[in-house]
């Protein structure tokens, strides 16, 4: 019931950034805050937004007083990203960029073309720490699931000789 009247009053995007903030303190000392313009996400104008990337999130406001009390607007997980890059040519618009997902590519216009190599830099680094940090995990599950597979191995292995004695 209050997901729905939250989704009625903010929209599908707001609450998913509510519930997917994860903890996470956007409202200080991000690794980079400052206005974007994006495309809406159902209605398809361009609109500015105040960005601030923070601990492998992308979240966006409405203004750029952000506080404790602030509700982003929408929020996305680098984690899901797969590049990065400038996106001029494709959308036809000065100092655009690109964040792509396996789903979907998003496009953002930064104020100039430092801002806007500033803002792919400091997304591209994050995508890096966390997809690195996703890569170990993984590491370590595969090493675990080994280790399972030895010990049972051994486990089940008839015993030898040595074994006996």
């Amino acid at each position: 019931m209050a997901a729905s009247l939250w989704r009625s009053v903010f929209g599908s995007t707001a609450l998913a950034a509510a519930e997917e903030d994860g903890g996470v303190a956007f409202w200080s000392n991000p690794e980079r805050a400052g206005w974007l313009t994006k495309q809406g996400e159902y209605i398809k104008t361009w609109r500015r937004r105040w960005f601030v990337l923070k601990q492998g999130k992308l979240f966006w406001f409405k203004d750029s007083q952000v506080t404790r009390a602030s509700i982003p607007r929408g929020v996305i997980p680098v984690a899901a990203c797969l590049t990065v890059k400038g996106a001029e040519d494709v959308i036809n618009r000065a100092f655009a960029f690109e964040l792509s997902t396996r789903s979907e590519t998003m496009y953002f216009i930064a104020d100039s073309e430092k801002e806007k190599e500033e803002w792919i830099n400091s997304i591209g680094r994050s995508i890096v720490q966390h997809s690195r940090s996703l890569a170990d995990a993984e590491v370590v599950d595969y090493d675990s699931v080994r280790r399972a597979a030895i010990t049972s191995s051994s486990t089940d292995a008839k015993p030898s000789s040595t074994d006996q004695e």
